[in-house]
Formats: C-alpha cells, sequence, structure tokens
C-alpha cells in the first residue's frame, strides 16, 4: 500500500520537474527565427505572406460587417403563406380593422346626427337662416355624444370647425345651393365615414398588407360595391366579371402611372375615379341622362359600349386588334402615324404567337380608350406624348409638329374643306402653349398651358382639329338652346 503511494509520488514529481516546451530555450529561439522569415525558403515565406494578406482581409470584412450593423434594416422579409408569423398577422390586421370598424358611425348614427344638428341650430331672427356658432358647436357635440355615444366627439374637434366657411360673426352659415347651415358639416361627416370604409374593405382584401392592391384585388372589390350601387344592381350575371375588368383598369390607369401592377389604398381613395363610381348610389335611373351616363366610365352602358367597340373593331375575332383594325377607330379619324406610334410606345412585342407580334389586347386597349377620353389630364396627356414624341427625345420640335400634322392636313383635304398652311398651324400651336424653350415643346409645357388635350387632338385626330377650328360656331350652338 505504502509502495503504491510512494510511486504516484514519484511519478508526480517527475512530471514536475519537466519544463513546458514553451519554456526551453532552443524552443523560443527557434520560434523566434522561424517568425522573422530568416529561415524558410521562398515559398514559405510566400505562405505566409498570402496568410497575411488573408488575415487582413478577413480582419477588414469583419469590420465593415459590424459596421454595417448599425444600419436600420429597409427590407424585411415577407412571411411565407401558412407559417405562425403569417397567421399572427393576419389575425392582428383582422383586429384591428375590426376595431377601426367598430368606431365608425353607421346608417342609424347618421340619421341621429342629423336630427340632433336640425333640433339644436340657432335660427338668425334678421334673415330667418339657420346658422352655428362655436358654442352651438360644441353643445350640438354633447348632444351627439349623449345620444350616439363618444364615437362622434372626433367630428367635433375645433379643427373640423373652423374649416367651414363662416360670416363675419364667426358663424357657419347658409352657402350656395345649401337649405341648412349645417348640412356642409353633415356632408363632410357622411364623406369621412365613407371613405374610412372604403378604407377598412381595402385593406381586408389587401392580401400582403402592404397598403397596395393589385387588380384581382381591385376587382373584387368592386365586386362586393356591385349590390350596394343603385344603377348595377341589374346588371346580368354573365357580366359581372368583364364589367369589373373594365372598372378596375381606370384606378390603375390613373393611379398607377408607372405600371408597377399596384395601386396605393390612400391614392385610390383621394382620385376622383372613387368618387365618380360612387355616383352609381342614384337609385333612380331617371335622374341621370344617357349622355351623363355614356361619360361615366364606371355605368354599365359605359362598359358595355367598350366591349362592343372592341368586338366591332376586331375583324378576325382573335382577340387582338392589328394596326389596320384599330385605324377604324372613331370612324377612321385618327392619322396613320399616331397608330403606328401608339403600337411602338404602348404595345408589347411578341405577345402572339404565330409570327403576329403587333397586336393589341383588350388591357392595352382599355389603355387606349381612356388616354383619347381624357386628354386634358396628367395620365391621359403623358400617354399621348409618348406617341408625339417622334424621336424619344422628351420635347417636340417644328419639324416633329410638321410630321405629324401632315397626315392631319390629308385627312382634311380629302374631307372635301378648305386649304390650309401647316406653317400657320404649327405657329399657332406654339402660341397656344408659349414654350419655355422657344425652340421645343416639352410635356411640362403641354401641363403647364392648360390647352395639352387640344393640342395633342389636333395633331392625332383630323375631327379634334375640326372641332378647334370651328370652335367659335360650336360654343354659339351651345349657347342658343339655353337662351330658348
Amino acid at each position: 500500500m505504502y509502495s503504491g503511494s510512494s510511486d504516484g509520488e514519484s511519478h508526480e514529481a517527475a512530471q514536475r520537474k519537466i519544463p513546458p516546451a514553451t519554456s526551453m530555450l532552443w524552443v523560443r529561439n527557434l520560434r523566434r527565427f522561424i517568425g522573422s522569415g530568416a529561415g524558410l525558403g521562398s515559398e514559405a515565406l510566400m505562405e505566409l505572406e498570402t496568410k497575411r494578406i488573408l488575415l487582413d482581409i478577413f480582419k477588414e470584412k469583419q469590420q465593415k460587417s459590424a459596421e454595417g450593423g448599425t444600419i436600420p434594416s429597409f427590407y424585411k422579409k415577407k412571411p411565407e403563406e401558412g407559417s405562425i408569423s403569417h397567421r399572427v398577422q393576419r389575425l392582428a390586421k383582422y383586429r384591428f380593422l375590426k376595431k377601426q370598424s367598430d368606431l365608425l358611425l353607421n346608417a342609424d348614427d347618421l340619421d341621429a346626427m342629423w336630427v340632433c344638428l336640425r333640433e339644436n341650430c340657432v335660427i338668425d331672427d334678421a334673415t330667418g337662416a339657420e346658422k352655428m356658432n362655436y358654442e352651438d358647436f360644441c353643445h350640438i357635440a354633447s348632444v351627439c355624444t349623449e345620444q350616439i355615444g363618444p364615437k362622434c366627439r372626433r367630428f367635433f374637434s375645433p379643427s373640423n370647425f373652423m374649416k367651414f366657411e363662416k360670416d363675419e360673426s364667426g358663424r357657419i352659415a347658409i352657402l350656395p345651393f345649401y337649405l341648412y347651415a349645417i348640412l356642409p358639416f353633415y356632408l363632410y361627416v357622411m364623406r369621412t365615414v365613407s371613405l374610412t370604409q372604403a378604407r377598412i374593405d381595402m385593406s381586408e382584401l389587401d392580401e400582403d398588407s402592404d397598403g397596395f392592391l393589385q387588380p384581382h384585388e381591385m376587382e373584387a372589390y368592386i365586386r362586393g360595391l356591385i349590390p350596394n350601387l343603385a344603377q348595377l344592381r341589374d346588371m346580368p350575371v354573365a357580366f359581372i366579371q368583364m364589367y369589373c375588368r373594365i372598372a378596375a383598369h381606370k384606378f390603375f390607369f390613373f393611379c398607377d402611372p408607372h405600371r408597377r401592377g399596384k395601386s396605393c389604398i390612400k391614392k385610390v381613395l383621394l382620385s376622383n375615379c372613387l368618387q365618380e363610381l360612387m355616383e352609381l348610389h342614384q337609385e333612380s335611373e331617371e335622374e341621370v341622362t344617357d349622355t351623363e351616363q355614356a361619360e361615366n366610365w364606371f355605368s354599365l352602358m359605359s362598359a358595355q359600349r367598350i366591349c362592343d367597340m372592341f368586338l366591332a373593331l376586331d375583324k378576325d375575332m382573335n382577340g387582338t386588334l392589328s394596326k389596320q383594325e384599330l385605324q377604324e377607330y372613331a370612324d377612321g379619324t385618327l392619322t396613320e402615324i399616331f397608330i403606328e406610334r401608339v403600337f411602338d410606345e404602348h404595345v408589347r412585342r411578341g405577345k402572339i404567337g404565330g409570327g403576329n407580334t403587333r397586336e393589341m389586347d383588350f388591357e392595352s386597349f382599355l389603355d387606349f380608350v381612356l388616354a383619347l377620353e381624357n386628354k386634358d389630364t396628367p395620365e391621359g396627356l403623358t400617354y399621348l406624348f409618348r406617341c408625339l414624341d417622334l424621336q424619344g427625345r422628351g420635347f417636340l420640335t417644328t419639324a416633329d409638329i410638321h410630321s405629324l400634322f401632315r397626315d392631319v392636313h390629308q385627312k382634311w383635304i380629302e374631307g372635301g374643306n378648305y386649304e390650309l398652311c401647316i406653317e400657320d398651324v404649327r405657329d399657332e400651336i406654339w402660341d397656344m402653349v408659349k414654350p419655355a424653350d422657344p425652340l421645343s415643346i416639352t410635356l411640362a409645357d403641354l401641363l403647364a398651358c392648360k390647352q395639352g388635350g387640344t393640342v395633342a387632338s389636333m395633331l392625332i385626330d383630323v375631327r379634334g382639329f375640326w372641332a378647334h377650328d370651328n370652335r367659335e360656331n360650336l360654343l354659339q350652338e351651345e349657347e342658343e338652346p339655353e337662351e330658348e
């Protein structure tokens, strides 16, 4: 037993007596010799230098990564369909929209508010007109809050009171065409509620919750509105899909100018397109003339007109339009050079097989019609300016005007009209636009002069030039029925 313990102690003592390799003088000298590179060959020195370079590069990248970590993230990958994060996101979105919807005034609340406004508005003794000062405004707010609830309180803020036109005494007075002074405020409340409800409905259809609607999402929104629009309730079921396609396209023409395939919800809510669509709420179609229905893109009559127009132009019934077929649009009054430019700028190549690579599909036709029917808008004029810009330089010269109007002049003479000088028309266009650069006309010049639509019509359509040439006679014809 004692011998075993003595052996173990001797072994441990032996281990303590052996110094570590790093403490040996010859080891330290060898490492110092190798580290200096004096004892290495050329290949070993090259490998050592390479190792040092790579180590410096690694440290530099490490430093850049550390610095890059302080930059805020500007891209976050969307959760995958069916994942837990995706489900949580959808649930949070549903609860948020439900909460916002509960805060809105319903039809009964709006009726109750109108009664409160009528009963508590002050009548002016001198004029008998209904007027409302800020004290009356606050009193009505208290009454509405008691009867309706706190959700109507936000409409009675001081800033909202200051938005409306007031008389010299600081009271909201009767405005022209309004029977009651309270009507402008009530219309403001109704419009706010309507736009908020529309935003909630659109947000529910926004699948990826990015604040933008894709074409199929916009079509779904319009499809949900059809039962609530008086003038669309009797629409044939077979035509609903085509109608939604036509109606949604106008939103994207005006709210998606860069053609990204998605439209911002906020921009849609503030656009005239939504207001035009909501005009179809009118209960009686007798109140709306055929002319008004035809001018409203979203009316059933207008949608059917566009479909009939496309089918009439499509002679070979292949679902697309060739240059020759589109030439018959508007009774053939458009110039050939304009039709060529439309295909060059706005018709995608190679979409139809079998060698027929330059055909206009229905979507491009809708853009074409929208541009021609809205020439005075920035979106319509931008579409047309790309066609007028023959050289793609971003401006029009006198040579471009001459080339464009030459075809109009030819159709003008063929129609039996008097002879005219192209140079005189060119000078008249320059006088109408008054460009910043006297040698060229830009899109900004056409938008600024407020006559860009007229100028475009003069250069692409002989009927448009005739209307400009006879504008005084046309104005007299419009005034005569009013005098009678």
